[in-house]
């Protein structure tokens, strides 16, 4: 429970209005998407397969894109990767900070000591089931913590569900 209000309240604030999209999050670190390792996607329902992360390269403006970005988020939790957490909630984080709570990095070193290893190890090789995201404009996609397939079910208390928009050429964690 501890792991989802911290995670929450790093995840949650307003939403974005077009000056919050104007402040954009630096740019994507190259370093940080090259030492992703890419995970053997997990049996999804039939239609459409689970999407695993490919690349160090910007995530593509589409469904598919979001859910890599999303996934490339997961893993770096599971491996306690703060910097691409970060990275990929920054804007998120940036409103949590805003409102009273720590700058992202201490934030989510705390969120990180309450998971447990075997959430942990889970999330490292976690899938999205593209059936379960929600698709509210092309540029605005909810990851609800049902779409997560990982080896651990997740919660809303664990977990939580994240809100991605797609901000600079890539997507990033917003709500």
């Amino acid at each position: 429970m501890a792991v989802s209000a911290c995670v929450v309240l790093v995840a949650c604030g307003p939403e974005e209005t077009r000056e919050d999209a104007d402040a954009k999050p630096s740019q994507s670190s190259a370093s940080a998407r090259a030492e992703e390792p890419s995970a053997t996607p997990s049996a999804s329902p039939p239609g459409k397969p689970t999407v695993a992360p490919t690349g160090n390269l910007p995530a593509p403006r589409t469904e598919e894109g979001a859910i890599q970005r999303y996934a490339q988020y997961l893993h770096a939790l599971g491996r306690e990767d703060i910097d691409t957490v970060c990275e990929v909630a920054g804007p998120a984080a940036r409103k949590a900070q805003d409102q009273g709570l720590g700058p992202c990095t201490s934030t989510y070193a705390l969120v990180v000591q309450m998971i447990s290893p075997e959430q942990k190890k889970a999330l490292q090789t976690a899938t999205v089931d593209p059936q379960r995201i929600v698709v509210r404009t092309p540029d605005k996609i909810e990851m609800p913590v049902e779409a997560v397939r990982a080896s651990v079910p997740f919660s809303e208390s664990d977990l939580g569900s994240y809100t991605l928009e797609y901000l600079e050429n890539d997507w990033y964690i917003t709500d």
